[in-house]
């Protein structure tokens, strides 16, 4: 199982939002160089970001992007649903009675592979954007004592 570059970058450009102090916009570009991810690939993730009410946007020359909730209010879920992502670890589709591989019985291991994405996807319902904030802040503090 493997979350993608467009789930884990959109999770990177939140955070970084909800890291800024300021209550200006913050533009794609600075984004882009504090986290390493490109600017067009950003500018794909935001537009998906925008249309799901998690951030607004401003024109002009001091333009960017702005959370629309604060941070503890924005679930790590919400941000990977925005993107069209989904946490899948079994191969086959739940809803269907056919099985895993194409039988008429669901794998050895079908339940195993359920109850892991059960509990990720529980991990990212309870984590927002204020613990990602939070544990980089105590992870900074840790570097410099």
């Amino acid at each position: 199982m493997k979350l993608s570059n467009k789930g884990r970058y959109a999770v990177m450009a939140m955070a970084d939002l909800a890291q800024s102090k300021e209550e200006l916009p913050t533009n794609i570009t600075e984004i882009s160089l504090r986290q390493g991810i490109s600017s067009s690939f950003l500018e794909q993730i935001f537009l998906k970001l925008k249309k799901n009410n998690l951030v607004k946007s401003s024109r002009g020359p001091s333009g960017g992007y702005l959370l629309t909730k604060n941070p503890e209010e924005i679930k790590l879920s919400s941000i990977i649903k925005a993107v069209d992502e989904k946490v899948k670890t079994v191969g086959c589709k739940k809803e269907l009675k056919k099985g895993c591989n194409g039988k008429s019985i669901k794998c050895i291991t079908h339940n195993l592979w359920d109850d892991l994405e059960n509990h990720i996807n529980a991990f990212f319902e309870k984590n927002t954007l204020k613990d990602i904030v939070l544990r980089a802040s105590k992870e900074k503090n840790r570097e410099i004592n």
